[in-house]
This record gives C-alpha cells, structure tokens and sequence, in this order.
C-alpha cells in the first residue's frame, strides 16, 4: 500500500477526515496543510485504518491495561535501580555534573563523562 492511500479508512473515517478538513479550510489553512491536520486527528481519535488486515488495528481495553500495568512496573523498577551508586553509569553527563557540583568536586567542568563517574565514585 503507497504512503498516503487510504483504501484502508472506513467510510465514517474519511466522511471525518473531510468534515474536519473543511474545518480549517473555513479558517484560512492550505488546502494541504488542512488535508494534513484532518488526517493526523483522524489517526489519532482512532488509530488509523480500521479494515481487518490494516496496520491500524485496535488494541482491546484489556490488552491496553495490561500494556500499562507492565509499562508502570518496568518504570518503578527503573527508579528503584536508578537510586542506586551502581547506576552513575546510566546518568546522563548532566546529571553526573549537576552531582558533582553538589560535592564541590574540582575540575568537574573539564572531565569527560566517565572521568566524573570515577570522581563520584571517589567521592563516596
């Protein structure tokens, strides 16, 4: 399928999509940009072409919920291991700075990202 057909919308999809793109031609957008925005909210309000076989097919609400359960626990794990001194190698050179400063550790200004993940660690 070409970028941009849209033999995989339903017929409600593209009635949206033309509603919506009226819509801000009255506004004064480009004909383009408008066909642009009509269909992105489209995409967006129901995740795209919804034929069967179509990369847009819906997730159903359990799948969704589930997807976030583990999307939550896979983040507090993250958190719990970036509390860690192990973890000074995952930082960023920002943060490894920002903690440095912290300890008034001299130099830090000129030390590459893994010199002040030794410095932090000398530190301790």
């Amino acid at each position: 399928m070409p970028q941009g057909d849209k033999d995989k919308y339903t017929d409600k999809q593209k009635r949206k999509a033309e509603h919506i793109e009226k819509g801000y031609e009255r506004k004064g957008v480009s004909d383009k940009e408008a066909e642009s925005r009509a269909w992105a909210t489209v995409n967006k309000q129901s995740g795209g072409g919804n034929r069967s076989g179509g990369s847009g097919q819906k997730k159903s609400s359990g799948s969704k919920a589930t997807d976030r359960s583990d999307s939550a626990k896979q983040a507090a794990a993250t958190r719990k291991a970036g509390s860690r001194s192990a973890s000074l190698q995952d930082q960023t050179k920002d943060q490894l700075m920002a903690k440095a400063r912290a300890r008034d550790i001299k130099g830090r200004s000129s030390m590459r990202k893994q010199e002040l993940v030794n410095a932090l660690r000398k530190s301790n």
